[in-house]
């Protein structure tokens, strides 16, 4: 037997994921300036009421198809095997920021062009831990000589803002090279070619180990978190 609030409840998501997906393709063909309430609504075949019901208003509608965007890309990441090296893994992660980016500019400038301190989208926390992780790979060989966090948040913003440079010149400009200078410098600043814990000095030992904490299965929760923070202090000082 049926249950009408189930299918209902069907409905609707549906209803939304077409919207999403309509409106993800008014994005690519014409930019953010396509994507008012009523041309939304008219591609969807729906009236823009429904819209409101389902995403509150109008930034509402742009968060879900960020998120869509965030979405793909993250799918576009998992397919991608990692490197068993991982400076390397983190070079590949890297390339496919870029060529995200490149092949859809509308919807990156979505996904990253307009920052809301303090809020972000479940598929935005999604990538950024994604390369969290890659971060903490490095760590835990060794060879990260910042802290994890500083070093994930440097690469972020240098990826964006060579993809943003770069889609902000004509394609026949493009230089590649700009790509592969910003990613060998990012890598650079925070990386080291001999694994850190080689260097005398306690900053070095807790970085790797802050990165192995949280395996650390003969520790409570308290005790990693106590732990974790001498560790976090340690490593401010810098290696060595």
């Amino acid at each position: 037997m049926s249950d009408p609030e189930n299918e209902a409840a069907s409905g609707r998501d549906r209803t939304r994921a077409h919207i999403v997906s309509v409106a993800a393709g008014l994005l690519a063909s014409g930019g953010r300036d396509a994507l008012s309430t009523r041309a939304v609504a008219a591609a969807a075949g729906t009236q823009a009421p429904t819209i409101y019901r389902l995403f509150g208003d109008k930034e509402g509608l742009l968060d879900a198809v960020a998120e869509y965007g965030f979405s793909s890309y993250l799918q576009d990441k998992k397919a991608s095997p990692p490197a068993d090296e991982p400076v390397e893994a983190l070079r590949a992660g890297w390339e496919l920021h870029v060529g995200f980016g490149l092949a859809n500019p509308a919807l990156f400038s979505l996904m990253y062009g307009a920052p809301t301190p303090g809020r972000q989208s479940p598929a935005a926390v999604a990538a950024f831990r994604m390369l969290g992780e890659r971060i903490r790979a490095i760590a835990a060989a060794g060879r990260l000589k910042v802290g994890e966090r500083l070093a994930a948040d440097l690469v972020h913003a240098a990826g964006c803002g060579t993809v943003f440079t770069l889609l902000a010149l004509p394609e026949e400009r493009r230089d590649p090279r700009l790509s592969e200078v910003a990613r060998d410098a990012a890598i650079a600043a925070i990386t080291t070619d001999a694994p850190v814990v080689e260097t005398p000095g306690p900053a070095a030992a807790a970085m790797a180990l802050r990165a192995a904490l949280p395996d650390a299965a003969a520790l409570t929760d308290g005790e990693r978190h106590v732990l974790g923070e001498w560790l976090d202090r340690l490593a401010a000082d810098g290696p060595g």
